[in-house]
């Protein structure tokens, strides 16, 4: 019987109606101590994150860890870059994508894993222009509207 995953910690609902995804990857994240405990918590933010490859390494960046309240011992910078932890194939494939125009590397969610460990789903995305977003609003509220009308002829 296969298990159900468990929900994100943390998601990035910006990114899918500011990107076109075109593939993800699941990446670990170099954290310390008290980040993790803060994640757990659900005390962090991807609003403006993004993710950088330099020299065949994969970098997060602004991504907001709000640091944990009972630790005393270590004073961490809440936006501090944190290294992305991938098999140095899915580097290299990124860091020729990224090379392409307008290709980014964004990051979709956070979660744990079943052995507790915190992962990033990463996403090889290009920006929308506002004619694509107006048009995924119009899809959605068919969609919606579609879902209401259903209900309600089903509706006893």
């Amino acid at each position: 019987m296969k298990t159900k995953p468990p929900p994100p910690a943390i998601s990035n609902r910006k990114a899918r109606q500011s990107y076109h995804i075109l593939e993800s990857f699941e990446a670990g994240i170099a954290l310390r101590g008290p980040e993790v405990k803060s994640l757990r918590a659900g005390k962090a933010n991807l609003q403006d994150s993004f993710a950088r490859v330099e020299k065949d390494e994969v970098f997060l960046y602004n991504m907001h860890i709000t640091p944990y309240t009972y630790t005393h011992h270590e004073d961490l910078s809440p936006t501090r870059t944190r290294k992305l932890l991938l098999h140095r194939s899915q580097i290299n494939k990124l860091s020729g994508k990224v090379q392409e125009k307008g290709l980014t590397l964004v990051p979709l969610d956070i979660f744990f894993n079943a052995k507790g460990i915190a992962k990033v789903n990463l996403a090889l995305a290009k920006g929308k222009r506002g004619p694509d977003r107006r048009e995924d609003i119009k899809k959605r509220d068919l969609q919606r509207e579609a879902q209401r009308e259903y209900r309600a002829r089903t509706k006893f």
